[in-house]
């Protein structure tokens, strides 16, 4: 989340507690390649740095994605994010907002940190260009005021890249 909504989420449920917490020891055990969970305190809020797939356009690049959990997580989808400097990316906007179906639309309750993930490597990998969304000024403009990516109407379109 934004700074400003960080500050007014609400705590997890006993629900989503444990289940992270089940994620983050499977994390520990088996961590998806390419991929570093930074350690914090905070359960609620993950860093996890990304690190391009070898023979792809983002090889050798390190990115960190920034994972909000809401309160009834798995049941809602997480805010997923790129921290600064986002790759560029024609489905990543400048200001790390990610326009993904599994992150809106098409999440389950079944999908874990690692998925989520595997499929956002997917998505950097399959590309073969860097280059921001046609509307990515626009939609950054629009969203100044710290407005969630999960606020938005994502139309998913493209699924080349």
């Amino acid at each position: 989340m934004t700074s400003s909504s960080a500050t007014s989420r609400k705590a997890l449920s006993k629900i989503a507690s444990n289940r992270l917490q089940k994620e983050l020891v499977e994390w520990q055990v088996n961590p998806p390649s390419g991929f570093k969970h930074k350690v914090t305190d905070n359960l609620q809020r993950w860093v996890i740095e990304v690190l391009g797939a070898p023979g792809t356009v983002y090889a050798n690049e390190t990115y960190q994605l920034q994972v909000d959990f809401p309160e009834h997580y798995p049941m809602e989808a997480p805010q997923v994010i790129f921290l600064h400097p986002a790759p560029m990316h024609p489905h990543i906007y400048s200001n790390g907002h990610i326009c993904l179906d599994i992150l809106y639309d098409s999440w389950s309750p079944a999908m874990t940190v690692s998925s989520i993930c595997i499929s956002i490597l997917s998505m950097l990998s399959s590309s073969t260009v860097k280059q921001r969304p046609e509307d990515n000024d626009r939609y950054v403009k629009n969203c100044r005021n710290g407005r969630s990516p999960k606020e938005t109407r994502w139309w998913f379109h493209d699924d080349k890249v």
